[in-house]
Order: structure tokens, then C-alpha cells, then sequence
């Protein structure tokens, strides 16, 4: 049973701490930049693939530091990813992140992650995730990819009439509930035809 539960996240606002510059970081930090280019993130490693560097220093938000993890590079973040290739640094880096209260996904290593990097789906102002709840990775690539070609792009006109029509309704909360419910049924209704 998958006992996930979605969030969306302004990583924008938050600070985000990869160690690791090899092709397991070079994912996770192109991960992250497609679905938030403006995320505030710090990576630490003793070296950086080139792969790594071209997405790294494309993105202005992105800092390197050249180092071996250290407890203090911590300081100040909200999110952990542990992406090195040494497994006992990767707990260290997991245990001390505990410590702080902080989330932490440590790579390939599903029983010591407090969340997943999922796939996603962006259209627009539509953006849906996909979990296996850590079982699959390569399914939910495919899934998102699925998703990708069947989703119309139009669906951001329509998320943006349909931000306009709710912003006309007049009433209480419930109200509004009941109204949009009302418009939105036929998208149901056409996606079963």
C-alpha cells in the first residue's frame, strides 16, 4: 500500500542541500530545475562531472562547493538529497539530517528516505506526480511519459478560464465548492468517452 502522501513544494523559497556531483546528483539536480528552475540549491562534492557542471552553472540559483560533506553544510536548509557513492556517507549524511529535523531523500536507498522524487507531468499551470512508492522509478518515467502525450496542451486555456469563472462567483466557500464541481464534471465526463 502506497502510504505516500503528495505535496507540491515552492522550492523557490526553500534551500536545498545535494551532496554528491556525480551522475546520481547530475539527476537529481536536473530533476529538480525542470519542475522549479528558480530552487535555491547548494551542492557539495569532492568533484563535479562535467554533465553535472553544464546544468549547474546554467542555472543562477545553483551554488558548488567544492568540498567533502560536512556536518555544517546543513546549516540553514530545508530539504537533503545524498547522492555520493559512498553508502556510509550517505547514512551519516541521512542521520545527522534527522538530527535536524530536516527532510531527506538519500539516493537508491528508498527505507532511509523521508520522500521521493517522483516523475512529473507539466502543462502549464498543471503539473501532476507520479509515484511507485520507490518501487519503480523507470515505470513512473514511462507513466509520465504516457501522460505527457495524451494530456492536451490547451489545458492551461482552460485552467486559466476556469480561474476567471471562479473568481466572478459570489457566495461562501461551499458555494464556490458546488459551483466549480458543477463546471468541471463534463472533463470527467469527456475523458471516459
Amino acid at each position: 500500500m502506497n502510504q505516500l502522501y503528495p505535496i507540491f513544494l515552492k522550492l523557490h523559497e526553500l534551500n536545498v542541500l545535494i551532496v554528491g556531483g556525480g551522475f546520481v546528483g547530475t539527476e537529481k539536480l536536473h530533476f529538480i530545475l525542470k519542475s522549479s528552475p528558480e530552487a535555491q540549491v547548494t551542492v557539495v562534492s569532492k568533484e563535479f562531472c562535467s554533465e553535472f557542471l553544464e546544468i549547474a552553472l546554467a542555472a543562477k540559483n545553483v551554488t558548488l562547493v567544492e568540498d567533502s560533506y560536512q556536518e555544517k553544510y546543513l546549516s540553514g536548509k530545508h530539504i537533503v538529497i545524498a547522492a555520493t557513492d559512498s553508502k556510509e556517507v550517505n547514512r551519516q549524511i541521512r542521520d545527522e539530517s534527522k538530527e535536524r529535523f530536516l527532510l531527506v531523500n538519500v539516493a537508491d536507498t528508498p527505507e532511509l528516505c523521508d520522500f521521493y522524487l517522483g516523475g512529473i507531468v507539466t502543462k502549464g499551470n498543471l503539473k501532476v506526480a507520479i509515484s511507485t512508492n520507490g518501487k519503480s522509478p523507470t515505470a513512473a518515467k514511462r507513466i509520465r511519459q504516457l501522460l505527457e502525450e495524451v494530456l492536451p496542451e490547451e489545458l492551461d486555456d482552460l485552467l486559466d478560464n476556469l480561474n476567471a469563472y471562479r473568481s466572478t462567483l459570489k457566495g461562501d466557500f461551499e458555494y464556490k465548492v458546488k459551483a466549480m464541481n458543477e463546471v468541471t464534471e463534463g472533463l470527467v465526463k469527456r475523458v471516459e468517452v
